[in-house]
């Protein structure tokens, strides 16, 4: 049977909406219906078949593509829950980090400048970054399990909290990792 274009990805799918799904099964699933929904199958079908399989491709990929990394997917399901999601601000920056954030920019004004002595620190800096984000990626992990058991707004909130502040550690890395190339 093939799937109505619902926006729904995980409807799409035919999978129940989850935060920590089993990748290999979604992989099989859109293995099955790139074959059942390819174009090449409807070439000699209706105008309105056609234009069926083209749009059900376009969403097959769009959701595959949101639908297999953890991170899109918690912000599609915050998004489908009424969260909005949007870029770091400034004011958004974890009160803990407000002095190493401060250093770390006058760190990479330096580097910009020219003054290569500031790459033992801003080395240091992407070290505990990346090692904060690898403790993020725990938490997350352990609120969408919490949330596939019982899902509710007050986890979905918890959810974005966390996601934000990941946002925040990823670009200052990204910062840093360009600074040190």
């Amino acid at each position: 049977m093939l799937p109505s274009l619902s926006s729904d990805y995980f409807q799409f799918f035919g999978i129940e909406p989850k935060l920590v799904l089993d990748t290999d099964a979604l992989q099989k699933r859109f293995y099955e219906l790139s074959r059942l929904l390819h174009p090449d199958r409807y070439s000699k079908k209706s105008p309105e078949e056609q234009q069926y399989s083209l749009d059900a491709t376009a969403l097959l990929n769009d959701a595959y593509r949101v639908l297999r990394d953890p991170l899109q997917r918690a912000e599609y399901v915050l998004k489908q829950a009424g969260f909005e999601i949007g870029e770091q601000r400034s004011k958004d920056v974890p009160p803990e980090l407000l002095e190493e954030v401060f250093e770390l920019n006058m760190a990479l004004e330096e580097m910009r400048d020219g003054d290569a002595s500031a790459r033992p620190q801003l080395e240091q800096a992407r070290t505990k970054f990346l090692s904060m984000r690898d403790e993020i990626d725990g938490q997350l992990n352990t609120l969408f399990a919490k949330y596939d058991a019982a899902p509710g707004k007050e986890t979905l909130a918890e959810i974005r909290a966390v996601l934000n502040r990941r946002r925040y550690i990823r670009n200052l890395v990204n910062d840093v990792e360009k600074e040190l190339q």
